[in-house]
């Protein structure tokens, strides 16, 4: 995986870390019923849903930018004559 790919997997960790730890202390400190908390945190859930798929075909285009990348630069690595020795 290259840099930029490594880069990309750590923060989506951090906001996915992020998102959970947020949810978590919103819960206890919530100043609502039982109800209240459990409509807000299912519309959270589909709001942090949205958001991963929308970060998951991110990182996905971004590795597929790569893999082109790196398939281009062995294509014109294999045209490049070589001198062999007799």
């Amino acid at each position: 995986m290259s840099d930029q790919g490594r880069q990309a997997a750590k923060v989506a960790a951090l906001v996915a870390g992020g998102a959970v730890i947020g949810a978590g202390i919103g819960l206890l400190f919530a100043p609502q019923t039982g109800a209240e908390t459990r409509r807000y945190v299912g519309r959270y859930a589909k709001k942090a849903q949205l958001q991963a798929t929308r970060l998951s075909r991110t990182v996905q285009s971004g590795v597929k930018e790569v893999m082109d990348r790196s398939k281009s630069l062995v294509r014109k690595d294999d045209q490049i004559p070589r001198i062999e020795a007799a």
